[in-house]
């Protein structure tokens, strides 16, 4: 597993979600996700929001084995910026 593969991924879910924000995961060492819009990318830049998650943690919610709000009130998912833009993340994985 890796930011790459969960990329590759999502990247037609996203492609015909229609979102019109910027979320960016990070996964520390594993490395950086955003999603701009349509479009899916693996390269840091500045976003709406941003998304601390492990790895496994994010392929988790994206595969439906972790539900995001159970996440967050774990603690293993931290949210900074618009939350609202977070709130949207069920459109798209």
């Amino acid at each position: 597993m890796s930011v790459d593969a969960i990329a590759a991924g999502i990247k037609d879910k996203v492609a015909s979600s229609g979102f019109d924000s910027s979320i960016k995961f990070d996964c520390g060492d594993d490395g950086i996700l955003v999603i701009d819009g349509t479009e899916v990318s693996t390269t840091d830049k500045e976003a709406d929001c941003t998304i601390s998650v492990a790895l496994e943690d994010l392929q988790a919610i994206i595969d439906g084995d972790l539900n995001p709000t159970a996440a967050f009130m774990q603690g293993k998912v931290k949210v900074d910026g618009d939350m609202s833009v977070a709130m949207k993340l069920g459109e798209i994985i």
